[in-house]
């Protein structure tokens, strides 16, 4: 299958309300135009400098998310043009994407990650911190940032009630969340679910979907 025939097969199962975002992470730009031709324009990366890098080579009217964890001192090199960030996990990071945003006179969409994974490795926020960040004054006095939706990551396992469970948790936490609605937070976004869980995650409420693997195929990472 070549990379139109993953892309279109996956577009028409999907529902009229939920994104695909294509996640080209260790891809060449060649893989990539590929699926740009095809129609896909958002792609999804996890390393900064890659994804600045293919932004400057790539057509302009391209989506760029943002979906690996975030180092603060790294922000200033995507707040130009990066459309959506997926993994803010903490008020320090926020704070530094809302300072780099205001340089370049924009505003940056965020989603704030849950952590709903059993796994250690994960990280995120509980929906306590959540719900805490959301009504803080601190938070409010954010001119550029605008939270617009939660991000989480299922356990990696082939137990699918469990992964279930992680992801009704991400939705009725999204659900209790949306009486905190501000001017710098309107919740429309619930991005949960990859190449192996992606059509669980739609059922239990996802608008968007990280897909990689099914659409590029493995990562290939001997060259």
């Amino acid at each position: 299958m070549t990379i139109k025939e993953n892309l279109n097969n996956i577009q028409s199962q999907l529902p009229e309300h939920v994104t695909l975002v294509a996640v080209s992470k260790t891809k060449p730009i060649s893989d990539l135009m590929e699926a740009y031709d095809a129609g896909q324009r958002i792609f999804g990366e996890n390393k900064i400098q890659e994804m600045a890098d293919k932004h400057t080579e790539m057509p302009k009217d391209i989506e760029w998310h943002m979906i690996g964890h975030v180092q603060r001192n790294k922000v200033k090199y995507m707040a130009e043009f990066v459309t959506l960030i997926h993994g803010i996990d903490s008020f320090k990071l926020l704070n530094e994407i809302n300072k780099q945003a205001s340089k370049h006179d924009r505003t940056i969409d965020c989603l704030l990650q849950l952590k709903i994974a059993k796994e250690d490795s994960k990280f995120g926020m509980s929906s306590k911190d959540v719900q805490e960040l959301l009504i803080s004054e601190a938070f409010k006095n954010l001119q550029n940032i605008k939270i617009t939706g939660l991000m989480g990551m299922a356990t990696f396992t082939d137990d699918t009630n469990q992964v279930k469970q992680e992801f009704e948790r991400l939705k009725t936490t999204f659900d209790d969340l949306k009486s905190l609605e501000s001017k710098n937070c309107e919740l429309q976004i619930i991005s949960m679910g990859m190449s192996g869980d992606y059509k669980l995650a739609i059922d239990c409420g996802s608008t968007m979907i990280r897909v990689g693997s099914s659409i590029f195929g493995t990562r290939n990472y001997s060259n």
